[in-house]
C-alpha cells in the first residue's frame, strides 16, 4: 500500500465529491425528467412533472412584471405532438395554475419585484423540491 500525501488525500476527496454531486442529480432512469421547482430568475427553466404532464417554464422581467412562457406536454410523447405554449403576464405575487385531467396541479408565482418564479403549493407557500 502507498501512503497518501496530503495533497493526494484532497485531490482524491475533490474527486469524490464532484462524483458523489453529480450521481446525486442525476436521475434514476434515462426517461425521467429532472425536476427544478425553483425559485429560479429570469430566463432560467422550472421542469416539473404533474401527473402525466411534463412541464418546461421560465419568465422574462420586464415592466415589474413576470412574462411567463411554459409549454405543456404528454410525458409518453416522444414526437411532441401534444405540446402547447401558454402565455401570460403576471404581476408580482400573481399565481397562474395548471390543471391536468388526473385532477392534479402545478401553480407558479411570480415573486417580489418580478425578481424570481417558483412552484408553490395550494397554500401559496415554497415548494420543496
Amino acid at each position: 500500500m502507498f501512503p497518501l500525501t496530503r495533497n493526494q488525500f484532497l485531490k482524491f476527496a475533490v474527486v469524490g465529491a464532484i462524483v458523489a454531486f453529480t450521481a446525486a442529480s442525476t436521475p434514476a432512469r434515462a426517461d425521467e425528467m429532472v425536476q427544478n421547482l425553483g425559485p429560479v430568475g429570469p430566463n432560467e427553466p422550472i421542469l416539473a412533472t404533474v401527473g402525466s404532464k411534463r412541464i418546461i417554464a421560465f419568465y422574462s422581467a420586464g415592466r415589474g412584471t413576470c412574462a411567463l412562457q411554459a409549454v405543456v406536454w404528454n410525458g409518453s410523447d416522444t414526437d411532441a405532438a401534444t405540446a402547447s405554449q401558454f402565455r401570460v403576464s403576471l404581476k408580482p405575487g400573481q399565481t397562474a395554475q395548471f390543471d391536468t385531467a388526473e385532477n392534479q396541479s402545478l401553480t407558479l408565482r411570480c415573486g417580489d419585484y418580478a425578481e424570481t418564479l417558483a412552484v408553490v403549493d395550494t397554500e401559496q407557500r415554497p415548494a420543496s423540491k
